[in-house]
């Protein structure tokens, strides 16, 4: 792989010298309605600001530190909703995958899927993901420096898919913390891939309470317009109505307003580099 290329995602065109990229939502699908409130809201948001958006929300939370912990309503029921969400809202969805089985069903309803951080290196899972010739959002794991993420990129390339977005949601640092090396972001387009922030993830302290992740929210703004002024080509944040209450990673997420704020920010970083097209 060489110099960064655009690559295109949900019939839009996603790199360097393309308008920002935005991928936001829930965690997880706690409820019918509650997804698709969140889909309208985050549609209408984003469109005042003119950012290309596809909502994100997960059908299962399959890497949850505790067995007790809450994952979600599971692929038949979750991809039922997120199929109605497409239709419904009118909006581009994502969601992740954990086996090379559930690859098929997404493909048929969700726009990009996703290989979570911890998988970031299966083989199978990742060949399975880029052969559906959808998006691929694939999250650079926690232990896998940002020059090394682009072998695990390849694997889609190689396959024929083109279309691979990498996303830096942190690196493992110590106990129960993660730190960001901005740094990255420019190892990472010099090795020619597509990069997005994962400006909440990056905020965790995983398993730093009894069983649960636990999170630094106040600190996703400043991460956010530090990864805008590195240069990132997408940005991936989770937003919660009520992020206190929310039953998945609520310590890290954005309440709305939240989240338009950081977006506002990033934006404005991203004009007054010439990064982000009138």
């Amino acid at each position: 792989m060489s110099a960064t290329p655009s690559i295109e995602l949900c019939g839009h065109k996603v790199g360097p010298g393309q308008k920002l990229f935005v991928i936001a939502g829930p965690d997880s699908i706690e409820s019918e309605e509650m997804a698709l409130r969140h889909a309208k809201l985050l549609k209408e948001l984003t469109g005042r600001l003119g950012v290309p958006y596809a909502f994100k929300c997960s059908y299962d939370k399959a890497n949850r530190t505790s067995g007790k912990s809450f994952r979600g309503p599971g692929l038949k029921e979750g991809l039922r909703i997120l199929g109605r969400i497409k239709r419904e809202v009118g909006v581009p969805v994502l969601t992740d995958v954990h086996e090379t089985s559930h690859v098929g069903p997404a493909a048929e309803v969700v726009d990009i899927i996703q290989i979570p951080a911890f998988l970031c290196r299966q083989t199978d899972l990742v060949e399975a993901v880029a052969r559906t010739g959808k998006g691929v959002n694939l999250k650079k794991g926690q232990f896998v420096a940002p020059k090394d993420i682009v072998h695990s990129a390849r694997k889609a390339v190689e396959v024929g898919n083109p279309n691979v977005l990498v996303t830096e949601r942190g690196a493992t640092f110590g106990y129960n913390n993660l730190v960001v090396d901005m740094r990255g972001f420019a190892q990472m387009r010099e090795a020619g891939l597509v990069v997005c922030f994962d400006a909440t993830h990056s905020v965790q302290l995983p398993s730093s309470g009894d069983g649960q992740t636990g999170g630094e929210r106040k600190f996703v703004s400043l991460l956010a317009r530090s990864a805008a002024a590195a240069g990132i080509d997408a940005l991936f944040t989770e937003v919660h109505e009520d992020p206190d209450r929310a039953l998945c990673d609520g310590p890290c997420s954005l309440n709305p307003q939240m989240f338009e704020d950081v977006l506002r920010q990033v934006l404005a970083i991203r004009r007054a580099l010439g990064h982000e097209p009138a």
